[in-house]
């Protein structure tokens, strides 16, 4: 993909959050995060240079191969967590979007290096109730959270879900307001947590996620174009 190609869809998705937040009346502002995964370090360095600084990776192989490159960049860990891929993970990404179970939070926090200070996550909500999909059920959000919020190395942010696909921008709000209330009430139970962060819409549904509160998209197809997979 030439610069200007990639440049030109990065402006159009940066130009349609502005355009959701404002539509919804929200004066805060909404992070993306560029989905990187599957994609050349030479696209993301021409994001870099236009001011993207959040990057997106499933894998954690080809993701060290790039943090390795730019560890000024920030980088987000969004894909399944194996358990053999945590100490990895801990030692050099900033954020962790996908912690689905209570053990990879263990292993996160026993393995993350003190001096590179606490490592931000997220917990994974299976919104939708999908049994193909990892994530905790809303009714366990709060008791899981209990022990979490309590473990070192680690700084308990908020939610990420990716919701069941579905056409209608009402039928996609639902489970966005959904992970939205359940954020609301643990900032209620743990005030002292910084629970600040709703990873929840992708190129799909952003406009959606963006009416329910979410502050951080992740945007990967709308400004990369399609993925290759080897």
């Amino acid at each position: 993909m030439m610069n200007t190609e990639l440049l030109n869809r990065y402006q159009q998705v940066l130009k349609r959050i502005e355009t959701a937040r404002t539509q919804c009346g929200r004066d805060d502002t909404v992070s993306l995060l560029a989905v990187s995964k599957t994609k050349p370090l030479a696209d993301i360095e021409v994001l870099a240079e236009a001011g993207q600084k959040a990057f997106g990776e499933n894998y954690v192989q080809e993701a060290l191969d790039k943090i390795a490159q730019r560890p000024d960049l920030e980088w987000h860990f969004i894909g399944p967590i194996q358990s053999n891929k945590t100490k990895s993970i801990a030692e050099n990404f900033q954020w962790v979007h996908s912690v689905d179970r209570l053990k990879i939070a263990r292993r996160l926090s026993a393995q993350r290096p003190p001096g590179l200070g606490d490592l931000q996550i997220l917990l994974e909500v299976n919104v939708s109730d999908e049994s193909s999909k990892a994530g905790f059920r809303l009714e366990n959000v709060l008791e899981v959270a209990e022990e979490i919020v309590e473990l070192p190395n680690l700084n308990l942010r908020g939610l990420m879900a990716i919701p069941a696909r579905t056409e209608s921008l009402e039928a996609q709000r639902q489970p966005f307001r959904q992970l939205h209330d359940l954020l609301t009430k643990m900032q209620t139970h743990f005030p002292k947590a910084q629970l600040d962060t709703l990873s929840m819409g992708m190129s799909a549904d952003l406009e959606a996620a963006i009416t329910e509160g979410s502050t951080l998209v992740r945007i990967g197809t709308d400004i990369f174009g399609a993925r290759h997979y080897a």
